[in-house]
């Protein structure tokens, strides 16, 4: 992690509860930092941001620094769950949980924080950032399972020279280790799954409280039917479960037709119809704040957790060309891009 000053400096932490907040701020405070403790209260379907706020509560209590609860449940909802619901009609699957750290953490509650006189703000997010002369860089994190970086290509230097992200030096195991050591009351709890904000509630679920279901065709690459679905916005290129469909080998959503409701398969893992050899990006965000001038050799991912692979990227048209075809590449989803020395260079939202 960059190495600022901690004497006298003051830093938000951003508490959610976890193992991993939990432990950046017991770091931070033992790096002679000023720590206060917040937990930001969202938009929540399933009920159990209640128990992640007083598991909050009970880690600040015993690092015995302050802690207070900032209330952003109607931006959330206008700003992620509005964006989610909204991207979903028009046919596209969106990443709530890019579009929380860049509105919610990193947009309105890093301002308010700068506000009332956070020197830094920090979260428990597995990504490392660095400072070359006046720039500052972010990398992927030291433990690979667990990298985030994908959730943060959002972020400008205005942000960074700001930002504190102490836990990305470390393995899981590690972090779980100072927590037991440390005696933290977080030390043993499980890891959250899921969007962010539905907690255990599955998406389909939670779609249908705002979309009406709509019969539509299922058909194959011939165009030939072989099944209904209950409407192309609960559906995702790529997606296997919950189509209703039997054959030889698995189906996997291939294509999607918002506008008459149909939905195209291809039967098989590695159907050529199910990759793409390129992608157009749109909302391009550098880090650095410098936009290349000339096409970039990059490496580039286009979903969480997918392996990394090679492509070149050409800023004026936004075109990111794959080495090799790539499959499940979703409209709506983040395509992030890196170098060959793990920095994140930035990215986009797939067109």
């Amino acid at each position: 992690m960059v190495l600022k000053d901690s004497k006298k400096s003051v830093v938000f932490v951003m508490m959610s509860g976890g193992v991993d907040s939990s432990v950046a701020a017991y770091l931070l405070k033992k790096q002679g930092y000023k720590v206060i403790g917040y937990f930001i209260k969202g938009y929540n379907v399933d009920g159990c941001q209640e128990k992640e706020s007083e598991d909050a509560r009970r880690v600040v209590e015993y690092l015995d620094i302050p802690f207070y609860v900032v209330d952003l449940e109607k931006e959330y909802k206008k700003l992620v769950v509005d964006y989610t619901v909204r991207s979903y009609k028009e046919g596209i699957t969106p990443n709530p949980d890019v579009m929380c750290n860049k509105e919610i953490k990193f947009g309105l509650f890093f301002k308010k924080a700068v506000e009332l006189g956070a020197d830094y703000v920090a979260t428990g997010h597995y990504v490392r950032l660095a400072q070359r002369e006046k720039i500052f860089s972010l990398f992927a994190a030291k433990d690979k399972n667990k990298d985030q970086s994908y959730f943060l290509w959002t972020l400008n230097q205005n942000q960074l020279k700001c930002c504190l992200f102490p836990i990305g030096d470390y393995k899981k195991s590690v972090i779980r280790k100072i927590a037991k050591k440390a005696g933290l009351p977080t030390a043993e709890k499980k890891d959250s799954q899921g969007i962010c904000f539905l907690g255990k509630i599955q998406m389909e679920d939670f779609l249908k409280k705002f979309i009406s279901p709509k019969k539509g065709k299922i058909v194959n690459l011939e165009g030939e039917k072989i099944g209904e679905h209950q409407g192309v916005y609960f559906y995702t290129i790529g997606q296997r479960h919950g189509l209703g469909i039997a054959g030889k080998h698995p189906f996997y959503v291939a294509e999607k037709d918002a506008v008459n409701n149909v939905i195209k398969v291809a039967e098989g893992r590695e159907d050529q119809s199910l990759f793409k050899k390129e992608a157009y990006l749109k909302m391009v965000n550098w880090i650095s704040g410098q936009v290349p001038r000339e096409k970039l050799e990059v490496l580039a991912r286009v979903r969480y957790r997918q392996p990394i692979f090679e492509g070149i990227f050409y800023p004026g048209i936004g075109r990111l060309e794959f080495k090799n075809p790539q499959k499940f590449v979703a409209p709506g989803q983040s395509a992030v891009l890196y170098n060959r020395k793990g920095e994140m260079l930035g990215g986009g939202i797939i067109n």
